[in-house]
């Protein structure tokens, strides 16, 4: 028996009668009308596989309006729906016309009883794949509003940004690819995300990825996806990074800490626009336009061996550089006074204001860490606040531009002025840092984000 729901909807009682005794042991449920203004009901109370509708509901009338326009009222209520028409051989010609207009196929009475199952049967499979497609869609436009939810804006007046915005607006409607050079915490990916929203792929995804964040043995398959069975643990088919970004922007962060193997593989996809998964035989074309971005040096890297130049060129054709905070006149206020806003009312506190003094502080303070620094600053003030003003010693960094050296008080605080020694003498090369300090330099990246470096 088949666990599906089926409608029949037909004046001549016998009709109902046959078709009921051929079905009900067929089809988990048979429902059987003779008087259409119950359908709407019906729909309306079971969720139906299918309808099986006669054309003609009144003695002596053979003109199919009826059948027309119950045909019409179903679809309204469940486009998805499929809808068989039961009709004598001189209604033909009308049940072509309603097939036009949303039928899927008809029955000629008498019927042939093996045929007509077998058109149900096929009929339930259209009507599941119909609304699973249908369900599918509304999934996948859920998760695109997801992937694709509004970052902070770009917040800024200052000479420096007014700059960086006017380049964003002219080159974000190309297909140009993108390389965004900045400090740690001066909105990289911020800029990235405005870049997508300005461009013609904006209603597609922004896929981000984290390189640094990708341990080197499963760089193909976050990036390329695998076959089932690839490997070990590829227990089923997975698509990567670059075929799920088909159609958008893919934004690859912290490109410089790709090593040279690696490197090489991206290039080849970059000019090929093909990825092959691995496991896989089959190469598959992928349409994305890449933004990248990086804090290091990419021509120093270029001199020391340590990043391909055919790759920096690559991904090079438009370069933006971000300023750091410290050199945005004015843009410190505005940003202070979005994130209070921000931040009082996810804490729920009544908005706050920040004294002439500690504005000052923050105005005069040289920002290292930049607005990611000074994003966490506000959001630390706002929690410990206790009234509806923050003052200067509401804030305990140094607000002089030179930062000055303090000897560490725990093991984290030790840690942190290690790892920033050994980055200072590396020049800011990853791999030379991590062996300076006897760790991976999965480890010294993971750390790095733990301390905000």
């Amino acid at each position: 028996m088949t666990d599906a729901r089926i409608l029949i909807a037909d004046d001549n009682k016998s009709v109902l009668s046959a078709l009921q005794f051929l079905l009900e042991d067929m089809f988990k449920h048979v429902k059987s009308v003779s008087n259409p203004n119950v359908i709407p009901h019906e729909l309306e109370t079971s969720q139906y596989d299918v309808v099986l509708l006669d054309m003609n509901f009144k003695t002596g009338q053979n003109t199919g309006n009826e059948g027309l326009y119950w045909l019409s009222e179903i679809k309204k209520r469940d486009p998805h729906l499929t809808v068989i028409l039961i009709t004598a051989y001189g209604d033909v010609d009308l049940a072509v016309k309603a097939i036009k207009e949303g039928a899927t196929d008809f029955i000629l009475k008498p019927w042939d009883n093996q045929k007509l199952v077998a058109t149900l049967q096929t009929a339930i499979k259209l009507t599941r794949s119909n609304r699973k497609v249908t369900k599918l869609e509304h999934e996948n436009n859920r998760l695109l509003e997801v992937i694709n939810q509004p970052f902070s804006p770009v917040i800024g007046t200052s000479e420096a940004m007014r700059q960086v915005m006017d380049i964003v607006k002219k080159v974000a409607a190309t297909d140009a690819n993108i390389l965004l050079l900045g400090e740690n915490g001066t909105g990289k990916e911020l800029i990235a995300r405005e870049i997508h929203r300005l461009s013609a792929r904006s209603k597609e995804v922004l896929i981000t990825v984290d390189m640094g964040a990708i341990a080197e043995s499963l760089f193909e398959s976050e990036l390329f996806g695998h076959e089932k069975g690839a490997f070990t643990d590829a227990k089923n088919k997975r698509i990567g990074k670059f075929e799920a970004a088909d159609k958008g922007n893919l934004f690859l962060d912290e490109i410089a800490n790709l090593n040279s193997p690696l490197q090489a593989k991206l290039l080849s996809v970059l000019q090929s626009r093909t990825i092959t998964p691995v496991g896989g035989n089959q190469p598959v074309p992928v349409d994305i336009r890449l933004i990248t971005a990086t804090n290091r040096h990419l021509p120093m890297m270029i001199e020391e061996g340590l990043f391909r130049e055919d790759l920096f060129f690559r991904i090079n054709t438009i370069q933006i550089e971000i300023p750091p905070l410290r050199e945005r006149d004015g843009d410190v206020e505005l940003l202070t006074n979005f994130y209070l806003e921000k931040y009082c009312q996810k804490y729920n506190k009544p908005l706050v204001k920040l004294s002439s003094g500690a504005l000052k502080k923050l105005k005069t303070y040289h920002w290292p860490g930049n607005v990611r620094e000074l994003q966490h600053a506000i959001e630390k003030a706002v929690i410990l606040s206790d009234g509806r003003l923050i003052t200067d010693g509401d804030f305990s960094f140094n607000p002089s531009k030179t930062s000055t050296m303090q000897l560490p008080n725990t093991m984290e605080e030790m840690e942190q002025l290690m790892i920033t020694n050994a980055l200072k003498k590396s020049s800011g090369n990853l791999s030379a840092a991590a062996i300076q300090l006897g760790i991976t330099r999965q480890t010294l990246y993971n750390k790095m984000n733990k301390y905000d470096l």
